[in-house]
């Protein structure tokens, strides 16, 4: 396989992601950003904790949800749970934005 036809698969692929997220957007209820994934969900819970050495984490799960991820070949999921050091980005969907 050429690069060039690599580059195309990928290309086809994030269109392919982004037609699926525009067919599923208006099931969900928020739009999620972590430093590594972004998600669409119903129900999501962010809890703050404390690590051994005092840093500050994250721990937040996610209920009934959809994962923008063009290498998952399922991204529809019941549960996800996400520990990260990093931002939370949290955006409640309004029918009118959709």
């Amino acid at each position: 396989m050429s690069a060039e036809d690599l580059e195309k698969y990928e290309t086809e692929m994030e269109l392919q992601l982004y037609r699926e997220y525009r067919d599923v957007v208006g099931l969900f209820s928020y739009v999620i950003e972590t430093e590594r994934r972004f998600y669409l969900a119903n129900d999501y819970q962010i809890e703050v904790r404390n690590s051994s050495d005092g840093e500050v984490f994250f721990e937040l799960t996610l209920r009934d949800a959809w994962v923008w991820d063009m290498f998952r070949p399922a991204r529809f999921v019941k549960n996800v749970r996400v520990v990260t050091f990093k931002d939370i980005n949290v955006e409640e969907l309004t029918k009118a934005e959709l």
